[in-house]
């Protein structure tokens, strides 16, 4: 009887441990904090003498490429989040000090506001600040040599990822598969819907030093736009991409028996509508759609009835349900079909090169409009030189 209550004990124990880590990994990454900040109210000024208080500490926060909300998450509990006081006038000094003001490090890419939903500002580059609480006043004479109280907000911190790319399609299209292929990453990939439950980021790295940051979101599902599964939540990543990168499976998409079935051009038409309904704005993103699996059975036949329709979308989009069609379509700037799993290294490097050629074009079409077109028909010219010599090998 002793040993089993011992042995009772013990598993209860272990259970225990692992209940936390659980809850640890589940949280690994923050794109959202809620905080309470106080600014320093100000000192009080000297009626004998006309001296003034100093003002109250601002309350700042401060992008930095080397933070992550989960880093700020820890630091902000150890202490609290208020600005130092001004002090106050004296015979010896006429004029208070100002307070001290408190600098709370984001993560480039926030963007703050209150609890009203009033956007405060964003962060968006190292080193630049957004005020989100004023110091109070120093005590003077407007306001009866009585220092005011500094400015106390809850404050709402929400990131949105900056990356070159934004990966989006529905589960299993093989988005991690990419990323793990294009990139260093080491995403979570099996063969089963879900995998990717919080976003990541890749870097492709090029023989000429140059990086692209490619986002990994979790896989969208019908109802994203109104926060079914996990599409609200991360929906919001893909607007400070560069370019989107459409992936889907050419044979279409079930989530389970109980919901229907979508074959491959439904799904692009779907992630289009979604993506629409979030944020209209972002279908006029560019865009480059990878069509994968490629070496499933009656995958080329697929790819031949659905390619004419892919590449005009638009006058197509009567044949689809209405619940499901968008007022616009994307515009595909490239289509690219590939078999991701099992890659090799040449096969990789081909598609860095398509997904980079791609996004050189986005790039390109901004430059026309700031700099003129010369300059970027020769650009495009180069870029069209550099396809023919490994057009043999592209689809």
């Amino acid at each position: 009887m002793v040993f089993i209550n011992r042995g009772l004990f013990y598993a209860k124990k272990i259970e225990s441990i692992e209940k936390p880590m659980r809850n640890f990994l589940r949280k690994g990454f923050v794109d959202h904090l809620r905080i309470t900040v106080k600014a320093g109210h100000g000192g009080s000024g000297l009626p004998k003498y006309g001296g003034k208080g100093g003002r109250g500490g601002h309350v700042y926060i401060q992008g930095s490429d080397y933070y992550t909300l989960k880093a700020t998450e820890r630091l902000i509990n150890a202490k609290k989040l208020q600005a130092e006081p001004g002090t106050n006038s004296s015979a010896h000094g006429l004029i208070g000090t100002v307070g001290k003001d408190l600098i709370i490090k984001v993560p480039t890419g926030v963007v703050a506001y209150d609890d009203n939903g009033i956007t405060i500002g964003e962060v968006n580059t190292a080193m630049s600040q957004l005020k989100i609480a004023e110091g109070g006043l120093g005590g003077c004479k407007e306001t009866n040599f009585c220092g005011r109280k500094g400015q106390m907000r809850t404050i709402n911190l929400d990131l949105k990822l900056i990356s070159d790319i934004a990966v989006v399609g529905f589960p299993n299209a093989g988005k991690s598969t990419l990323l793990k292929a294009i990139s260093r990453a080491s995403p979570r990939v099996a063969e089963y819907p879900f995998t990717t439950v919080r976003p990541n980021i890749g870097i492709m790295e090029f023989t000429d030093l140059r990086k692209i940051t490619v986002g990994d979101l979790p896989g969208l599902i019908e109802g994203a736009h109104q926060n079914v599964g996990m599409g609200y939540k991360f929906l919001k990543h893909i607007e400070r991409s560069k370019m989107l990168l459409f992936v889907v499976d050419i044979q279409g998409f079930q989530l389970s028996p109980k919901h229907i079935y979508r074959n491959c051009l439904e799904t692009i038409v779907l992630l289009n509508k979604e993506i629409e309904l979030y944020k209209p704005d972002l279908i006029d993103m560019p865009a480059m759609l990878l069509i994968n699996k490629m070496d499933t059975p009656d995958a080329n036949d697929n790819l031949k009835s659905f390619l004419p329709k892919i590449e005009d979308l638009k006058k197509y989009l009567h044949e689809f349900p209405e619940e499901i069609r968008p007022e616009n379509v994307v515009k595909f700037l490239d289509i690219y079909k590939v078999t991701m799993l099992n890659m090799t290294y040449d096969e990789k490097e081909l598609l860095k090169f398509r997904i980079r050629n791609t996004l050189d074009k986005c790039t390109s079409i901004e430059e026309f409009n700031k700099i003129g077109a010369e300059p970027v028909l020769q650009l495009i010219e180069r870029m069209k030189k550099d396809t023919k010599k490994i057009a043999p090998l592209l689809v």
